[in-house]
C-alpha cells in the first residue's frame, strides 16, 4: 500500500467481491481496496502475518468490510480476535453479509462492529446500503475518499 486509507474487503464469493467494489466505484469510494478471501487470511493481513509478515503495520485500513460466513476462520472470530489486540480495537469494521440471522447481528454488535450491513440481492438495495455507508463516515468526519 502507499499509505493512502485503504479498505480492506473480506470476502470469499467472486460475485459479492465484485459487486461490492462495484458498488463502493459507484458512490465514488476511491479508495484502493485490498481483498482477502478468508478469516485466516483477514487475521494475517491484519496482524502482519504469514504473506503478509512484509506488510508496513503502521498502514492499516481505514475500514474493514467484513463477511460471517468465512472459510478457515469465521467473521464473528475475526472481529473478536481485532477487538483483542490493543492495537486494532478501535480499527472500524463493518459486518457485510447475507445472514439473515438475528442472532449473527446481536453478536456482532457485542463483539464490537461498528455497522451491521446484510448483503441486498437487488441491486438497487445494494447501492442505497453503500451509499448510506459513505454517509456514516462523512457524518464521522472520516470520509474513505482518498486524497
Amino acid at each position: 500500500m502507499t499509505g493512502q486509507p485503504h479498505i480492506l474487503l473480506v470476502e470469499d464469493n467472486p460475485d459479492d467481491e465484485y459487486l461490492t467494489k462495484r458498488e463502493l466505484a459507484k458512490c465514488n469510494i476511491a479508495n484502493a481496496v485490498v481483498v482477502v478471501h478468508d478469516g485466516e487470511e483477514a487475521l494475517d493481513y491484519v496482524f502482519c502475518r504469514g504473506v503478509y509478515s512484509d506488510r508496513d503495520a503502521s498502514d492499516m485500513p481505514a475500514i474493514v468490510l467484513l463477511d460471517l460466513r468465512l472459510p478457515k476462520v469465521d467473521g464473528l472470530e475475526v472481529l473478536r480476535r481485532i477487538r483483542a489486540d490493543g492495537q486494532t480495537t478501535l480499527l472500524p469494521v463493518v459486518i457485510l453479509t447475507s445472514s439473515q440471522e438475528e442472532q449473527d447481528k446481536l453478536n456482532g454488535f457485542l463483539i464490537g462492529a461498528n455497522i451491521y450491513m446484510q448483503k441486498p440481492v437487488e441491486i438497487d438495495k445494494f447501492v442505497k446500503a453503500a451509499e448510506e455507508l459513505n454517509l456514516y463516515w462523512q457524518l464521522l468526519e472520516e470520509p474513505l475518499r482518498a486524497i
